[in-house]
């Protein structure tokens, strides 16, 4: 009886080890300052995107979806933003967390934006976590670092208050 128990305890600890571990395969390893996890942006039309490749410009990595909201109220503003500081090295990514079958409804928001769009497939984006609340963002500078984690906002969509004092000074710099 004894040795049975003490099997289904390491049986039990051997499946909670395991479930650590592919856990942190999706833990958030974001560190202001330090340089920002990769991530590769498939547009809806094709093309790759790659952070690394984006070095010298400003980068806002933003999660949203059609159904989302707060996304949709945020989406304008984002897309003004970055129409009007394109020539300051302002570059947004956007990664959509819909689905294949709602691709439509994507297409249709991503034609009034003036950034790429794509579908993110998977909510567990290494280095970055599961996305799990919409909308978050991630500014990262022109040297690759991460300037602003969204998970630790309080606000999570962008308001023009936020990209002035988040962003402007990056493109000042």
């Amino acid at each position: 009886m004894f040795s049975q128990s003490l099997r289904s305890w390491r049986c039990l600890l051997a499946m909670f080890a395991m479930a650590l571990s592919s856990a942190s395969l999706y833990a958030s390893d974001l560190v202001v300052g330090q340089a920002a996890p990769p991530i590769t942006l498939t547009t809806l039309d094709g093309k790759h995107i790659d952070l690394t490749d984006l070095r010298g410009n400003v980068v806002i990595v933003t999660f949203w979806a059609t159904w989302c909201d707060p996304c949709r109220a945020e989406l304008p503003l984002l897309s003004q933003y970055a129409h009007q500081h394109a020539k300051d090295g302002l570059i947004v990514l956007g990664f959509s967390l819909d689905t294949p079958d709602q691709l439509d409804q994507v297409r249709a928001i991503a034609n009034t934006l003036s950034f790429p769009v794509g579908l993110l497939g998977d909510p567990h984006v290494p280095g970055y976590g599961r996305i799990w609340h919409l909308p978050v963002s991630f500014t990262i500078d022109r040297k690759g670092r991460l300037v602003d984690n969204g998970w630790q906002d309080k606000q999570p969509a962008w308001t023009q208050e936020q990209l002035d004092k988040v962003v402007a000074p990056l493109l000042r710099e």
